[in-house]
């Protein structure tokens, strides 16, 4: 845990080929509305991002968070002459602290969860952070979080005060979502 992906492996994940597996609108759709406030964690060159920018519409808001600034520079690049542009917003986040006062109905981490160096700290900050009946869906990468360790951070979350409200199916993933009740 702690070991966090260099920004120049952004193109093994973020490529044509993840959008046979991953269908932002399918696996988001059932957790975020149009006008909703989200934040993508560990946001990368912003394929969540975008797909969620999609779903929340002209009226919502998507905050997409990484440690990198490459990463977010990366993103900005890819919307800035989109209709996109004014619902992303991007912030460089510290390995220890989101640094982030916005209150969200979703948030979305994504295949990162792994390389926090304090997870407890990092569920609760995300919890302080997500507003009541938020929904919060943590994915994690199958080949590289044991069905133990994954479940370690289930029962964490839920001492920090999550609910666990669905475990849905996504490629070559663990995941969970979490509710804030």
């Amino acid at each position: 845990m702690g070991h966090v992906c260099p920004w120049w492996h952004v193109y093994t994940f973020d490529n044509a080929l993840r959008r046979l597996f991953y269908n932002p609108a399918a696996i988001f759709g059932p957790y975020v509305n149009p006008g909703d406030t989200v934040m993508d964690l560990g946001c990368g060159a912003g394929f969540n991002s975008i797909g969620l920018a999609r779903i929340v519409g002209k009226k919502g808001r998507v905050f997409s968070v990484d440690l990198q600034q490459e990463m977010l520079n990366i993103l900005h690049r890819r919307i800035k002459k989109t209709a996109l542009a004014d619902r992303i917003h991007t912030h460089r986040c510290q390995a220890n602290s989101l640094g982030i006062e916005e209150m969200f109905d979703f948030i979305n981490a994504f295949w990162m969860v792994h390389e926090v160096p304090d997870i407890r700290e990092f569920l609760r900050q995300v919890h302080s952070t997500l507003r009541q009946k938020g929904k919060f869906l943590v994915a994690e990468p199958r080949f590289h979080v044991s069905a133990q360790d994954f479940q370690k951070m289930i029962l964490t979350a839920q001492e920090v005060g999550f609910t666990i409200c669905n475990q849905p199916n996504i490629a070559f993933s663990r995941v969970v979502v979490f509710s804030k009740t």
